[in-house]
């Protein structure tokens, strides 16, 4: 008997009539098992690590992301086995459960990070509390998704986590962003010595830091999504981070976050100078 399907594991088909609506109501650009192969090819190369301490559950996960075309590099079922096998594979993606046996969900991410700061973290659990999402998020999840998202929301979730997306479930982002606005505000000191960031990299960031997608970027600012990327990744390197959420921590405590931007002006709020 096979692994059970959960409700995040099932889909519809796509001669279902409901199919074409559920999709478009996702803001997905197309469905896995539809996607052309140029799409297949580029998820295909996205290796993958699975950690989830139920078997049938963690099967389940890694059939789905077979079927999409991502690279399954490596199981585990506790932290420890979690942290050793991470380090024999080196995988792009770990998707993992917060209840996990030996050092927990919380504990194997930060060491993960610590240990690979190319290493992107996306937790996949069945708490939705705001003490398990912050801890995971200070920790250096690069996202956290309940487990009662679609597949096609899981899917999608692992493949932008992967392009360097912060992915959470709805709702969830703006309890986070609220959490680093307040860390923010209790820690804000006198202003330091700013990098030279570019006007465009200094508008990306302050869309980063009101929790845009990079295809919502793109969009806005008419740029490709792999400019976005690169600015995004120019940023990191300037102000020496490592992944999206450090950015968004970042663009807070500097005052990049203020709604008085979409007119297009950049530099009138935070402390980011502008390279001339």
């Amino acid at each position: 008997m096979g692994a059970p399907r959960s409700p995040f594991l099932t889909r519809l088909a796509p001669e279902d009539p409901r199919w074409g609506a559920a999709r478009a109501s996702r803001g997905l650009e197309y469905d896995v098992d539809e996607a052309p192969a140029r799409v297949r090819k580029v998820v295909a190369m996205i290796r993958v690590m699975v950690v989830d301490d139920h078997p049938m559950w963690r099967a389940a996960v890694v059939r789905d992301l077979d079927q999409a075309g991502f690279d399954v590099v490596a199981e585990a079922g506790a932290g420890d086995e979690a942290l050793r096998r991470a380090e024999a594979v080196r995988p792009e993606v770990v998707v993992l459960d917060l209840q996990i046996p030996v050092l927990g969900g919380v504990e194997v991410t930060r060491r993960l990070v610590e240990a690979d700061s190319g290493v992107r973290v996306l937790i996949l659990s069945a708490s939705g509390e705001q003490s398990d999402v912050l801890a995971a998020v200070k920790a250096g999840a690069a996202g956290y998704l309940v487990k009662s998202a679609s597949r096609e929301e899981f899917v999608d979730a692992v493949r932008r986590t992967a392009e360097g997306d912060a992915v959470f479930t709805p709702g969830l982002a703006g309890l986070v962003l609220g959490e680093f606005r307040r860390l923010s505000g209790a820690s804000r000191v006198a202003e330091p010595v700013a990098p030279q960031l570019t006007e465009r990299e200094t508008e990306v960031l302050r869309l980063v830091a009101k929790g845009l997608s990079y295809k919502d970027i793109a969009e806005r600012l008419v740029l490709s999504h792999r400019t976005i990327q690169n600015h995004v990744q120019n940023t990191l390197r300037k102000l020496q981070l490592h992944n999206r959420v450090e950015l968004v921590r970042y663009a807070l405590e500097s005052g990049l976050d203020g709604s008085d931007d979409d007119a297009g002006d950049t530099g009138a709020s935070g402390h980011v100078r502008h390279a001339p």
